[in-house]
């Protein structure tokens, strides 16, 4: 009797066991859960800390980089300032000095291929290429009229510059009157022209621009070859004589001077 309430204690002492430890398991899956503590305030500060260092050092980086910028573009402006001026003051020293000079300060008064009365002042405000030279001369002034022909059509091209206008007077006014040079002309730049009058008048134009002009012996046919200069004339619009141009000048050469001189001309 004792053996069996032994047996049946033991088995009410497991079923409340098993009910308590099911109950403590139920109990502890419904009870909430815990978050992870957050970490300390102070470490977000340190993070923080160091993002604002980081930026503080790019904004510092940042200014010298302008401010270095800033240096260089000023001297660099100043070193331009001063060139311009440089370059300016040396123009105006060469334009002072060619006023100077005694060549091409007359006014010529001669008869254009057209018979029209053309004058310096006529020219005034534009470019002038100017060749002296005769319509029989055999080889070196159609050499010389082609090449600045050629220069004129070049420059022509170079929409930013002004028009050049190109001259020819003639040494030889006996045979050179309007209509020879109406013919002559055709052969070269159609804004070529051509220009003549009495052999006083076109001696005045030849000795304003220093010219030597001396007609040889004539042949048993009466024809007659005449020693000049041989020089291409460039005339600033203000009329002043700014350069000339041999021989030994192609036309690439004279090209590029003249387009250099119109680009750098200062007006007087």
């Amino acid at each position: 009797m004792s053996l069996l309430r032994c047996i049946v204690g033991g088995l009410r002492l497991s079923r409340v066991q098993k009910t308590s430890l099911t109950s403590v398991s139920l109990l502890l899956f419904l009870r909430p859960r815990r978050r992870p503590p957050l970490p300390p305030l102070r470490q977000f500060r340190s993070v923080r800390g160091s993002d604002s260092s980081g930026s503080a050092a790019r904004m510092k980086l940042r200014n010298r980089l302008l401010v270095t910028l800033m240096f260089g573009g000023g001297v660099l402006a100043a070193w331009w300032y001063v060139y311009v001026e440089k370059q300016q003051k040396l123009r105006r020293q060469r334009v002072e000095q060619l006023q100077k000079v005694a060549l091409g300060q007359g006014n010529y008064s001669l008869l254009d291929h057209r018979g029209q009365r053309r004058t310096k002042q006529d020219f005034l405000g534009s470019w002038v290429l100017l060749y002296f030279g005769f319509t029989h001369c055999p080889d070196i002034c159609p050499e010389e009229l082609d090449k600045l022909s050629a220069a004129v059509l070049a420059l022509d091209r170079d929409t930013s510059l002004p028009p050049v206008q190109p001259l020819f007077i003639t040494v030889d006014p006996d045979r050179d009157d309007v209509a020879a040079l109406a013919q002559y002309v055709k052969d070269f730049h159609p804004r070529l022209i051509g220009l003549t009058g009495t052999s006083e008048e076109v001696k005045e134009a030849g000795r304003d621009y220093r010219v030597y002009a001396s007609a040889g012996a004539k042949d048993e046919d009466g024809d007659y070859i005449v020693d000049h200069t041989v020089l291409i004339y460039l005339i600033s619009p203000d009329g002043l004589f700014l350069d000339y141009y041999n021989r030994t000048k192609d036309q690439d050469q004279l090209t590029e001077s003249v387009r250099n001189h119109i680009k750098n001309h200062i007006m007087i």
